[in-house]
């Protein structure tokens, strides 16, 4: 449940539209605080449990200034939260999402109780596992998002196969897949047996099943896929389904 605040008396309302370089819109504000997901916020603003300096919420298009607004949810005032920027090891057979209409577990049955609103960084879906990260510094998180930024994304990959030199040369070549360019930065072999093959692909985007699209293309099927790295940012010794905050120099090493 989204955190009560103590009552506050908010200022009256602003006569004119809100034309402001710190304007978005009501839900997008709620989120940005990391009072609550946009989805949520839709809700309560319906619900008119949402004031905004003083006055119910009109709309979810409304906007606002997150500079000078005061917004109230249930009587209490929403304010910024500290930031917080967590790394799970996402187990597979979970999804990425905060409610689920399958009822099927998601990641945030595997924090720890007592943070506000985090968004995951990106998704890994339900037969995916390893480094996910978490926050609500949404800032942070669209830069590391945004293709430009370059930030690698690696990934171990088994595969149901022996491969050969040949096989990670091919699978090393952009393949188009429903009028998608699908590209790794760098493919290597890992180890091969006699029936399967463990892979390391480095990408710098975030295509929908990525991987598992360039693996078919290969005739390949995936066994598993493991995100062991962001960035500078390594999924290390942590434990399955645990936690852990970033240090200061992951943090700002990601935001470069």
């Amino acid at each position: 449940m989204p955190r009560q605040n103590p009552k506050v008396h908010a200022p009256r309302a602003a006569r004119h539209p809100v034309h402001s370089a710190f304007a978005v819109s009501l839900p997008r504000a709620l989120s940005k605080l990391g009072y609550c997901s946009r989805t949520e916020a839709l809700a309560l603003i319906e619900a008119g449990r949402v004031l905004v300096n003083g006055r119910p919420a009109r709309s979810a298009s409304q906007r606002v200034d997150m500079s000078q607004a005061v917004i109230v949810v249930d009587g209490g005032r929403i304010a910024a939260q500290d930031k917080i920027y967590l790394m799970l090891n996402k187990p597979r057979g979970i999804v990425t999402t905060r409610r689920d209409p399958q009822q099927r577990g998601t990641v945030y049955d595997c924090l720890p109780g007592g943070l506000p609103f985090l968004s995951p960084v990106g998704r890994l879906d339900k037969a995916s596992e390893g480094l996910l990260l978490l926050t609500n510094d949404t800032q942070w998180a669209e830069r590391l998002m945004n293709p430009a930024s370059g930030v690698t994304k690696t990934y171990h990959v088994k595969i149901d196969r022996t491969v050969s030199e040949s096989f990670i040369a091919a699978l090393s070549e952009p393949v188009e897949d429903g009028g998608e360019c699908l590209s790794a930065r760098s493919v290597r072999l890992l180890r091969t047996s006699a029936r399967s093959s463990w892979i390391e692909i480095v990408l710098t985007e975030g295509r929908n099943r990525q991987v598992r699209r360039m693996m078919a293309a290969q005739g390949a099927n995936v066994l598993r896929l493991v995100r062991v790295a962001i960035g500078g940012v390594s999924l290390g010794g942590l434990a399955k389904g645990e936690t852990r905050s970033l240090s200061s120099s992951e943090h700002t090493g990601l935001a470069r």
